[in-house]
C-alpha cells in the first residue's frame, strides 16, 4: 500500500501524539528558502590567458572585515587570483604564505540564493611580488574548492598550472557562510599556508531581522617554524610551513582575520545600543572554535548562517573546522567586546579580539578576559616565552602589578643571576634544600611552594630571555 504525503504527515503526527493542525502552525515559524534547485553548470574552462593587474576583482568581493550592502547583480563575477606573498602573521612572524586575491583570508564574497557565481582564477604563483621580494616559495598547482557550489569536482575543482587560468560558473542554492579553500593535494598544506576564505549566500528574502552593523569573522590556525636556511626578510627571519605541527594539530598561532591580536589593535566600532551581526566562519583546517562574546548574549544564532537552523539566547557557539554561524546581539551599553575563543588556549594564541564602543585610542588591549595585554617581543621567540608564561605563571605572579601567592617578577634580572633562575625555574624543590634565597623567598610567600613546571633547558633559557625583555623595556620608559 502506498501512502499519500499528507497520510504519512497525519500517521506521523498521530504516532508522535500532536495534532496535525499543531504540527504544521510550528513549521510555518522556521523559515525556510524554497526553490527549486539548480543543479546544471556548463563545463569549466581552462586556458593559458592570464590575469594582469589586480589579483582581485569583483563587486561582490568585500576586503576588509566591516561588510559592504549586497550588490544587487544577479551574476556575480569574480576574480581570486593564487599568489605566493610574505604576510606579517604576528610582530616579528614574516611568513610565507599561498593566498587567493593576494590576501590571508581571501576577500569575501557576498552574494544572493538564486545569484550566478562566474568564476576565474589564474595562477600567478610564479609572478615576484611587488616591492622586490625574492621568491620564498616555488610556483605550484593549485585549484579552487566553493562549499556553496554544487557541481563535479572533477570539473570545476580541477588543479591548474602556474600561467594557467580556469573559468566556471555555478549557481546559489542555499544560504550560509560557506568555506571555499584550494583543494589540491595536499590540502591540508595549502589551507595552512592561508588559501581560504568566505562566501556568504543570503536568504532570497533577505534576513529576517535588521541590524546597525554587519561583521566577518574567520579564524584559522597557523603552524610556522624558522626557514631552516636562514633567509630574512626586512631584517626579520622567515618564517615558513611546518609540516610535522601541522599534521600533529599543533598551531603555534590561532587568529581572526589571518593576524595575530589584529582585532585588538583595531577594534570592530560599535554604539551602545546597536543590534550586530556577526558572519563567523572556522577554517580550521583542523581545531574546533568555541566562538563566545565577553559581556553579552546571541540572542539568535543561525547555524550554518542559515536562518532555518535558528538558535536562540546561546552563550557560545562551537563550530568544527569549515562550519560557520551568523550570531546577533545587543551592545548593551559603552565597551569593548571581547571576542574570543573560548577553548582558552587558542585564545592564549591570538584567537581573540574587541568590539568597541570607545574611541580608538581609548580601547583597552585585552588578552583573555578583563587582562590587559601587554606589548609582545618583536623576536619570536621571547613572544612564544610571553605566552608560556602567561598561560602558566600569571596565576601567582604580575609583572609590575604588585605581589600575588608570588612576588612580583617586574625586575628579577636585576635581583638575580640568570644561573640563580635557571636552577629555579629547573626545580624549585631541589633548590630549596640548600639555597638561602630561595629558603628566604619560601618564608616570605607564606611556604607555598612553586611546583615544579618540567621546563626544558630551551624553555627555561627563552623564560630567562622573557625576563630580560620585559626588563629591558621598563628602563626605557
Amino acid at each position: 500500500m502506498r501512502l499519500s504525503h499528507v497520510s504519512i504527515a497525519v500517521l506521523t503526527c498521530a504516532l508522535l501524539g500532536v495534532s496535525l493542525g499543531h504540527a504544521l502552525a510550528n513549521a510555518q515559524t522556521v523559515p525556510a528558502d524554497t526553490h527549486v534547485l539548480e543543479l546544471r553548470s556548463p563545463p569549466a574552462i581552462v586556458g593559458t590567458a592570464r590575469h594582469t593587474g589586480p589579483f582581485a576583482q569583483g563587486d561582490s568581493l568585500n576586503l576588509v572585515a566591516e561588510l559592504k550592502p549586497l550588490d544587487p547583480s544577479p551574476v556575480k563575477r569574480v576574480q581570486l587570483d593564487t599568489t605566493h606573498k610574505i604576510i606579517e602573521l604576528a610582530p616579528g612572524v614574516q611568513f610565507s604564505a599561498w593566498t587567493f586575491g593576494d590576501q590571508v583570508p581571501g576577500p569575501a564574497i557576498r552574494a544572493r540564493v538564486g545569484d550566478t557565481i562566474h568564476f576565474s582564477m589564474t595562477n600567478r604563483s610564479d609572478e615576484a611580488m611587488p616591492g622586490g621580494l625574492m621568491m620564498m616559495a616555488a610556483p605550484m598547482m593549485h585549484s579552487m574548492d566553493f562549499h556553496a557550489a554544487m557541481v563535479s569536482p572533477q570539473d570545476k575543482y580541477r588543479s591548474i598550472a602556474p600561467g594557467q587560468t580556469i573559468e566556471f560558473d555555478f549557481k546559489l542554492n542555499y544560504p550560509g557562510i560557506f568555506m571555499y579553500h584550494c583543494g589540491t593535494p595536499m590540502i591540508l598544506e595549502h589551507i595552512a599556508s592561508g588559501m581560504y576564505g568566505a562566501l556568504i549566500v543570503e536568504p532570497r528574502e533577505g534576513y529576517p531581522t535588521k541590524v546597525d552593523r554587519e561583521y566577518l569573522v574567520v579564524q584559522s590556525e597557523f603552524y610556522v617554524k624558522p626557514d631552516a636556511t636562514g633567509r630574512k626578510v626586512g631584517g626579520a627571519p622567515l618564517y615558513v610551513l611546518d609540516t610535522e605541527r601541522l599534521r600533529a594539530a599543533q598551531p603555534n598561532y590561532t587568529v581572526f582575520n589571518g593576524a595575530h591580536n589584529g582585532m585588538v589593535k583595531k577594534p570592530l566600532p560599535a554604539k551602545a545600543g546597536e543590534r550586530v551581526r556577526l558572519f563567523v566562519l572556522n577554517v580550521g583546517p583542523s581545531k574546533t572554535s568555541s566562538f563566545h562574546v565577553v559581556g553579552t548574549i546571541f540572542d539568535k544564532v543561525w547555524l550554518e548562517g542559515n536562518p532555518a537552523n535558528q538558535m536562540l539566547g546561546m552563550q557560545t557557539v562551537l563550530l568544527g573546522s569549515s562550519n560557520s554561524a551568523i550570531m546577533e546581539m545587543m551592545i548593551p551599553e559603552d565597551g569593548s567586546y571581547i571576542m574570543v575563543d573560548h577553548h582558552f588556549a587558542n585564545a592564549s594564541q591570538g584567537a581573540i579580539g574587541l568590539i568597541s564602543t570607545l574611541p580608538p585610542k581609548q580601547s583597552v588591549d585585552v588578552e583573555h578576559n578583563n587582562m590587559e595585554a601587554s606589548a609582545t617581543p618583536k623576536d619570536p621567540t621571547v613572544a612564544q616565552a610571553k605566552q608560556d608564561f602567561e598561560s602558566k605563571c600569571m596565576a601567582c605572579h604580575t609583572m609590575g602589578q604588585g605581589k600575588k601567592l608570588g612576588p612580583d617578577l617586574a625586575g628579577v634580572t636585576t635581583r638575580r643571576t640568570d644561573a640563580w633562575l635557571a636552577r629555579w625555574l629547573t626545580s624549585p624543590s631541589k633548590m630549596l634544600k640548600t639555597d638561602s634565597q630561595a629558603k628566604a623567598l619560601l618564608k616570605e610567600f607564606n611556604n607555598l611552594l612553586m611546583p615544579d613546571q618540567g621546563l626544558s633547558k630551551e624553555e627555561v633559557a627563552r623564560t630567562i630571555a622573557y625576563f630580560h625583555w620585559i626588563d629591558a623595556a621598563a628602563t626605557k620608559k
